[in-house]
């Protein structure tokens, strides 16, 4: 179809203003001006100090002692977070309700519970790094995983952004994670459960979706995809398990896609690169491409 190519200005405007009506566009612009990004970026940088602070102090705080920075941190991440929180809480209970819940003043209440998370987040991590140092001969110590590895940031921010999804906060978690996702390429949506000593080997393309649910000692490699088999129910799936249990001990290496929501992949399980898993997996069972296709059950 062949377009005008001497619009003036004005009739532009007008054309941009109708396509927006067209897709109804969102319910309270104001909100996505209150609603700071930078300042939800700005938060993660600051927690990443709370939970490692001999690696990632800035300027701003070296005149104070650990423990005096750490006050001073702690307290501006909880106010900052209770900010942005209430945008979001006063945004859906006005247009969306909230379940019946309280909207009004239960910011700095969700954000008191957020922060109050962090020390396991922070015990939690210390597993990963373990996990990632024990399992990575190319690793020269822990203080390079901590420092560099993209693959403690991801889980890093994982972690943070799934306390503060379970706590029924949308929209922040979900800045976070995509963050996360844009610097490393690693895709882990905030819903998703991941038990300790998760090792992220390079990660690059690793995908694991909302409902996944990943248990101890796991260890997954670069373009996984942890996903559904189909989405073509769209908004009738929410809620319903799409992504599949990746139990104790498993090992998935690169490239390798599993799918479903009633796919489980039992405790010890190694699955090979490219494979195309849909069904189960039973405990101790090596799969590659040549017996990908098994039949298991």
């Amino acid at each position: 179809m062949e377009q005008k190519t001497d619009v003036k200005v004005e009739e532009l405007v007008e054309l941009l203003m109708n396509s927006t009506v067209k897709l109804n566009g969102t319910k309270n612009p104001d909100f996505f001006h209150d609603l700071d990004k930078k300042a939800i970026l700005e938060l993660i940088n600051k927690l990443q100090i709370i939970l490692f602070p001999d690696y990632f102090l800035n300027e701003t705080y070296r005149a104070f002692s650990k423990r005096n920075y750490l006050t001073v941190l702690v307290e501006d991440v909880l106010y900052k977070l209770a900010k942005q929180i209430d945008f979001v809480l006063e945004y859906e209970c006005e247009h969306y309700g909230k379940n019946g819940a309280p909207c009004k003043n239960e910011s700095k209440r969700l954000a008191q519970a957020f922060m109050s998370k962090l020390p396991m987040i922070k015990d939690y991590l210390a597993t990963d790094i373990e996990a990632m140092y024990d399992g990575d001969p190319a690793a020269y110590n822990e203080d390079e995983i901590i420092f560099a590895y993209p693959g403690l940031y991801a889980i890093m921010v994982h972690r943070i952004a799934h306390e503060l999804h379970k706590l029924n906060i949308h929209i922040i978690p979900r800045i976070m994670s995509e963050h996360a996702h844009s610097v490393t390429g690693i895709d882990i949506h905030p819903g998703a459960t991941i038990g300790k000593y998760f090792f992220i080997d390079h990660g690059t393309g690793l995908v694991i979706g909302e409902t996944c649910i990943i248990g101890d000692n796991v260890k997954v490699y670069q373009g996984v995809t942890l996903g559904a088999l189909s989405t073509k129910g769209g908004q009738k799936m929410r809620g319903a398990r799409r992504h599949p249990i990746i139990e104790d001990n498993v090992t998935i290496y690169s490239g390798a896609s599993i799918l479903g929501g009633d796919t489980v992949i039992g405790k010890n399980a190694v699955i090979g690169g490219n494979v195309f898993i849909t069904k189960s997996v039973p405990e101790d069972t090596t799969v590659n491409m040549k017996n990908q296709e098994t039949n298991w059950i």
